[in-house]
C-alpha cells in the first residue's frame, strides 16, 4: 500500500496523523540565539533532568566549546561560533595589518609608548619596523614598512592620509581590553554566535518512519521521542535524519536524542532546558504562538539595524515540513553548522513505491514473454 503522500512531505498536524484522537496543541521550541550567551545552563538541565552521562570536557582545538556535537551523551549542544567579522556592522577585523586599514590615533599613541619587549612578529623580515613603529605611524606603511596604497574611498574614508580616526587597531587576536582607544565599539576584531543545538522534531521524521521496531513514536504534543528499551540498535535512524541529530551509545549501540522532556510535559512543566536559560533563549510553548513570537522578534531586530536576522525550521513547506524546534539566527545556517535546505529522507517513497511496482512488472511481463516465445 503507498502511503499517503501528505504524510511524508508538506504542511501537516503531526500527533492526529499519528492516530490521536483528541491531540493537545503541538509545543515545541524556539531558539532565539540572538540571546544566547553560551552559559550552556540548558547543557548541564539536561543532563540532569534526564540521567544522560558525562562525555567529558575536552578540548577540542578549534573553540572554546567543549561539546563539539550533539551525541547521544548530549542532547542539548550550545554551539560556539568565534567568527572574524564585525559585531554590529562597525570596524573591519585586525585594521592596520597589510590586509586591511589604517589604526586609530589613540592607538597609535598607545604603541608609540610601548618601550618594553612583547614578542616577536613571525613572518617579519629582520630590521622590518616593529609593530609598535609601524603603528605609531598612524597606519601609512604596512608590515614591510613601505607605504600602503589608499583605498577605494581615498582620503576621505579615515584611510591613508585621510582625515578620519579610522579603526582602532586590536592586533591579533585584540591586544587591548574593550573600551581602550576610540571605545567600545572599537573591539570589533571578532564576533561570538552562540546557538543551543537540540533535536528538531520534525514535522516528518525520517527517523520514525525507517525504524523497524517501533522504538522512535510520535508523542501526543507531536514531538518525537526513542523508548530505549524496544530499540535494537539497528541504526537506521541515524542516517536517515536530516541534521545529523540522533546517535548511538558505544557502550550499548541504542539510539538517543532528545525528548523534548516528555515526562515533564504529561505533568505541565516546561522543559528542563528551557526553565535553566536565564535570558529565554530557548522559549516553550504551543508552536503556533512561538511561531509568531518569533516573527515579531525578526521585525523587531530588522528595525534595530540586524538585517541579517533570519529564522531556520519555522516554515510548514519546506523539506522536513517545519521543525518542533526553530531558531532565530544571525547568519546562514551553514554557518552554524546546520544544512541550508534539509528534506526529509523518505519523501520520495511514493515514487520510489510506484517504479519498484513497474520494474517488477516489466521484469514479470518479460519473463512471461520468454516463457512463451521459447514454448512455440
Amino acid at each position: 500500500m503507498i502511503p499517503d503522500p501528505n504524510s511524508l512531505y508538506g504542511p501537516l498536524d503531526p500527533a492526529p496523523d499519528a492516530g490521536w484522537s483528541s491531540a493537545p496543541p503541538r509545543m515545541g521550541f524556539f531558539t532565539d540565539t540572538s540571546v544566547c550567551i553560551g552559559c550552556k545552563a540548558c547543557e548541564v538541565a539536561c543532563k540532569e533532568w534526564n540521567g544522560v552521562p558525562g562525555s567529558g570536557l575536552d578540548l577540542l582545538g578549534m573553540s572554546y566549546d567543549n561539546t563539539g556535537a550533539l551525541t547521544a551523551n548530549s542532547w542539548r549542544h550550545v554551539a560556539f561560533i568565534e567568527q572574524p567579522r564585525p559585531a554590529g556592522r562597525r570596524t573591519p577585523p585586525f585594521a592596520g595589518t597589510p590586509t586591511d586599514g589604517p589604526v586609530s590615533a589613540a592607538s597609535a599613541a598607545v604603541a608609540a609608548g610601548t618601550v618594553e619587549r612583547t614578542g616577536t612578529d613571525p613572518g617579519v623580515p629582520t630590521g622590518a619596523p616593529s609593530a609598535a613603529a609601524r603603528m605609531a605611524a598612524g597606519g601609512t606603511a604596512d608590515v614591510l614598512g613601505d607605504p600602503i596604497a589608499a583605498g577605494p574611498g581615498g582620503t576621505d574614508d579615515g584611510g591613508p592620509g585621510g582625515g578620519g580616526p579610522g579603526p582602532e587597531f586590536l592586533g591579533m587576536p585584540g591586544t587591548q581590553p574593550p573600551g581602550r582607544g576610540t571605545g567600545a565599539e572599537g573591539r570589533t576584531d571578532f564576533r561570538w554566535l552562540m546557538m543551543s543545538d537540540v533535536c528538531k522534531h520534525c514535522t516528518h521524521a525520517a527517523c520514525l518512519d525507517v525504524c523497524p521496531t517501533g522504538s522512535l513514536f510520535r508523542t501526543e504534543f507531536g514531538t518525537v521521542v526513542v523508548q530505549e528499551d524496544i530499540c535494537n540498535g539497528c541504526g537506521y535512524c541515524i542516517s536517515a535524519c536530516p541534521y545529523g541529530v540522533i546517535d548511538q551509545r558505544k557502550d550499548d549501540g541504542r539510539a538517543w536524542k532528545c525528548t523534548l522532556c516528555y515526562d515533564r510535559l504529561g505533568a505541565g512543566m516546561t522543559p528542563a532546558c528551557a526553565q535553566a536559560c536565564p535570558t529565554e533563549s530557548i522559549q516553550y510553548g504551543p508552536l503556533d504562538e512561538l511561531r509568531e513570537r518569533a516573527a515579531t522578534r525578526v521585525a523587531t531586530l530588522h528595525q534595530r539595524g540586524v538585517p541579517e536576522a533570519r529564522l531556520y525550521g519555522h516554515d510548514p513547506n519546506d523539506g522536513v515540513g517545519g521543525d518542533g524546534a526553530f531558531f532565530l539566527l544571525l547568519d546562514e545556517p551553514e554557518v552554524y553548522g546546520l544544512p541550508p535546505d534539509p528534506i526529509v529522507t523518505t519523501r520520495d517513497l511514493p515514487k520510489m513505491w510506484k517504479r519498484a511496482g513497474l520494474a517488477a512488472l516489466a521484469m514479470a511481463a518479460a519473463t512471461v514473454a520468454a516463457f512463451v516465445g521459447g514454448s512455440s
